[in-house]
């Protein structure tokens, strides 16, 4: 049911409000006393709630409590305090109307022109491991209540939901005695995206825990973020860019940045998938990237005294022109060695668990060079968003199985014969590695460390004449991975004569026979997988 209808000639101009009464129930205390005190030397009647009138009190502030105005104290444990019409009349009586301001004089009632309220910490209690009625009891109520009445109402009341505000709104009551229509309606901008961030939590947190992966992809998809920070420009110079965090993130959006120059748009692009290559392996492992490609991915040589430094040479000897700028992601503690040898190479960033205090001091000698450490509760996403015109794409994240040991065991054989353990490993391997490259993806390796790589081509003949070239003589012997199958025997036949051992494939082509019978031919291992993994 619509509201009442107005004749615009109703409404009387009012953009400087004068502040005379505030509402003041805060969950975030920081800088609440600070505040109040100058509110209260302004002359401002402050009326407040539980533990924000306590602490204002006791400071020798005077309070008004909400149960004097609203002749019922609180009950229900704190449930029910400002849920009533003598705080809401307050809140919602817009004041360019006469009529309202008649009615709340027969009610005796007084409006508010500042209301100061944030939630209850509903994320934080998430985050520290809380369930079942104690996430539930921080649900907040009469908060959003108040705080969405007041940015309805903000031709007549400030709503204020953060202590970054509280200056500002000094300096205008110092200026001006009060609050602009502009400022209001900034802050009822502010109001609204709080509220819903909140409400996207607690939906979030219900849906997480009745939602399992057998259930349809939901109906309603709301995602929420908060802006981190404006970055100097996105991909290119003359493009706008911002990074925003989600609510309950635990990825590179979090990491620590712990010296460097400011992250960049392609920096963030980057490192994001130098984190999908590297954590993809089990073994201590490093991917190098550039423009979202690796140009080496390898994990530790055996019985490595320095499993991580070992990692990182090996991943930069497949391409150390392409290294050359680029971004590292390391899956263990990078240790004094690792950052040693990093020390004539120009890198642009590296992110990783955790950095040896003698590493990070190796580091500072490189003062451009963006150093990161993931959050300790950084994992892979379990689902992939990606805009398009007019809407956007959802799906599962692309990730290989933990016991991929075991399901390697079930891959077809349909040439040559199975490797020996050794070989199976790099196999494995190899197969992990392709998923990092964009499609058409060719991986070469050897020992668990790629030797080759061919990506983004818009034939697989072409990706396959990038890797061989690009291995040079390392090639002979290598194992080639290929993210989807070969259409064509011409692929497979560019990878023989180069030299490679084995094959490893999806299979699925209508001209699967042509392939195998090439591999066969050759005296080639070829292995079908029966799951492609393109990345686009």
């Amino acid at each position: 049911m619509a509201g009442p209808r107005h004749d615009p000639a109703d409404y009387r101009p009012r953009d400087v409000v004068p502040i005379r009464r505030a509402l003041v129930s805060v969950s975030d205390k920081t800088g609440l006393l600070e505040f109040a005190q100058a509110l209260a030397a302004a002359g401002v009647e402050i009326v407040s709630t539980g533990g924000s009138a306590t602490l204002l009190r006791d400071a020798g502030l005077a309070v008004t409590d909400v149960s004097a105005i609203t002749g019922f104290p609180e009950s229900l444990d704190g449930r029910v305090k400002t849920l009533h019409p003598n705080v809401h009349a307050g809140l919602l009586a817009d004041l360019r109307l006469a009529s309202h301001e008649t009615q709340l004089d027969e009610l005796g009632i007084l409006p508010f022109e500042l209301v100061v309220v944030n939630l209850y910490p509903f994320v934080e209690t998430v985050a520290s491991g809380a369930e079942g009625d104690d996430v539930v009891e921080q649900i907040d109520i009469g908060g959003p209540a108040m705080v969405r009445a007041s940015a309805k109402n903000h031709a007549n009341v400030a709503i204020v939901v953060s202590p970054e505000s509280y200056p500002a709104i000094v300096e205008s009551l110092q200026r001006d005695g009060g609050t602009s229509l502009v400022q209001r309606r900034e802050l009822a901008a502010r109001a609204f995206s709080h509220t819903a961030a909140y409400d996207t939590a607690v939906s979030t947190w219900f849906a997480e825990g009745t939602i399992g992966d057998d259930i349809d992809l939901p109906a309603h998809l709301t995602i929420q973020a908060e802006r981190l920070s404006t970055l100097r420009y996105g991909e290119n110079s003359h493009q706008r860019a911002a990074i925003y965090t989600r609510v309950g993130g635990h990825g590179i959006a979090q990491a620590t940045q712990l010296q460097g120059k400011e992250m960049s748009y392609n920096n963030y692009v980057d490192a994001d998938a130098a984190l999908r290559a590297a954590f993809d392996m089990v073994k201590p492992a490093v991917a190098i990237i550039k423009h979202a490609n690796p140009c080496g991915i390898a994990v530790a040589a055996p019985n490595a005294l320095d499993p991580i430094a070992s990692a990182h040479l090996r991943a930069h000897e497949c391409d150390p022109v392409s290294a050359f700028g680029g971004v590292i992601a390391a899956n263990r503690t990078v240790t004094l060695k690792m950052a040693e040898n990093l020390r004539d190479i120009f890198t642009e960033v590296i992110i990783a668990p955790d950095f040896e205090p003698a590493a990070l001091e190796v580091f500072k000698l490189k003062k451009n060079l963006r150093v990161l450490q993931l959050p300790a509760d950084w994992r892979q996403e379990p689902m992939d968003v990606r805009l398009v015109s007019g809407g956007l794409l959802l799906q599962d994240a692309d990730r290989f199985p933990a016991d991929i040991e075991s399901v390697a065991k079930d891959w077809e054989l349909v040439s040559g014969e199975r490797p020996a353990d050794e070989d199976m490993t790099n196999l494995i391997f190899a197969w992990k590695a392709c998923r990092a490259v964009k499609s058409n993806a060719i991986v070469l390796a050897k020992g668990s460390a790629t030797v080759g790589i061919g990506m983004g081509q818009v034939n697989r003949v072409d990706s396959c004449r990038l890797a061989v070239e690009r291995a040079g003589d390392r090639a002979a012997g290598s194992i080639a991975a290929s993210d989807a199958f070969f259409p064509f025997a011409d692929g497979p036949q560019v990878l023989i004569d180069a030299g490679i051992s084995a094959i490893i494939q999806p299979g699925g082509s209508v001209r699967d026979a042509e392939v195998v019978d090439a591999a066969r031919a050759a005296g080639v291992t070829m292995f079908f997988t029966g799951e492609r993994h393109f990345f686009h």
